[in-house]
């Protein structure tokens, strides 16, 4: 099997798509993040057939959810549209030379934990939590908050537009609420809303912040600014001790456009590379991310006691939990630019209340569907 490959930004490609996939030379496979109306404009081939033919139900059921629709525009139900290779996984890194600074031993196990830490590191004049808003990179915590107070299903329904699905629960009130007070409480930079991704990843790496909230994909660069054994990564505690762990991760997600000539060999490609041995192990030593698939299968090998393979072992704990979740900021096409990052702005300089932060984002949620 042989792939010519076009490669081109990621904005030009999401701009682009539509047009590749409704040419009369469209490609046989295409990265495709967001679903939004390629299903209802037929421009997708439907997977189930393969889903059914190579047994594809053994995966996690949140695994492949994101890359459901139903014939309503409903994402996490109906048909499957879309394959995953690489699947990430968020949590909390933890600079280990700060950590016995400020006498912090282990990751935390509890919420209650985690708040104590940043207390302790407060006190100890160390930034507890480096992030940023700038590009709104800090919308990892506000949803990991929001993951650990209530029932994920109900920001799953929401993030994957189930008619009458809200974010005004008492959960992401809850969740909001928070991360407004750990801003109040100087837990973040005090210049958050200037720091843009970027910029989060290197302070971190400099030593400046005991925690940052990222994903598995920066594991090597972590690791290569502050050594093997610098850092420690951990999922975002549940709030009471021994519950199940709530992660945001997605696979990178592609799709067999509707007028492929090769949609059977492609689709045995795309099962291939989470099934074969080798193919796994090179999705991890490439990318750094878990290669997904059966929950069952061995997992890749990566270098004993780095963050990589950590990453993967917690991968696979989220996978067991049934506890992955998608980004909130793939909810709508327009919310994460054009609600979330401004208003999250506001919320954690205290010029918009939780309760209306999560108003102007329902409202806005609701229009962008609306404009679809």
């Amino acid at each position: 099997m042989k792939f010519d490959i076009t490669r081109d930004s990621f904005q030009n490609l999401l701009a682009n798509t539509p047009r590749l996939l409704a040419s009369d030379d469209a490609p046989d496979l295409i990265r495709l993040s967001t679903l939004g109306t390629t299903v209802k404009d037929g421009l997708l081939t439907n997977l189930d057939p393969y889903f059914d033919a190579y047994g594809w139900d053994r995966f996690p059921a949140g695994q492949l959810a994101g890359a459901r629709m139903d014939d309503q525009g409903v994402r996490g139900e109906g048909s499957l549209w879309q394959f995953g290779i690489g699947y990430s996984v968020t949590g909390i890194y933890m600079n280990q030379e700060l950590a016995d600074q400020v006498g912090i031993t282990e990751m935390p196990a509890t919420m209650d934990e985690l708040e104590a830490d940043l207390a302790k590191a407060k006190d100890a004049g160390v930034l507890p939590i480096q992030t940023g808003m700038q590009d709104g990179v800090g919308t990892f915590i506000l949803q990991s908050l929001i993951n650990q107070q209530g029932d994920k299903q109900d920001l799953v329904d929401w993030m994957y537009n189930k008619p009458g699905a809200t974010i005004q629960t008492d959960a992401a009130l809850a969740g909001a609420t928070k991360f407004q007070d750990w801003a109040k409480a100087g837990y973040l930079p005090p210049d958050v809303n200037a720091i843009n991704y970027t910029t989060m990843v290197s302070n971190f790496s400099a030593g400046q912040g005991l925690f940052m909230w990222d994903g598995n994909w920066d594991a090597a660069n972590v690791e290569k600014a502050l050594g093997q054994g610098g850092a420690q990564f951990g999922l975002v505690p549940p709030v009471e001790a021994g519950g199940k762990h709530v992660a945001m991760g997605t696979g990178n997600t592609f799709a067999i456009p509707a007028k492929s000539k090769n949609a059977d060999v492609v689709a045995a490609f795309l099962n291939w590379i989470v099934t074969d041995e080798k193919a796994r192990q090179i999705v991890v030593d490439v990318t750094g991310a878990s290669p997904g698939g059966d929950p069952a299968q061995a997992l890749p090998t990566a270098q004993e006691g780095s963050l990589i393979a950590k990453a993967l072992e917690l991968s696979a704990e989220v996978g067991d939990d049934d506890g992955f979740v998608d980004f909130m900021a793939n909810s709508t096409a327009g919310i994460y630019q054009g609600s979330l990052q401004p208003n999250e702005q506001l919320l954690l300089t205290d010029k918009m209340t939780p309760a209306d932060f999560l108003k102007a984002t329902q409202d806005f949620y609701e229009q962008d569907l609306a404009a679809q």
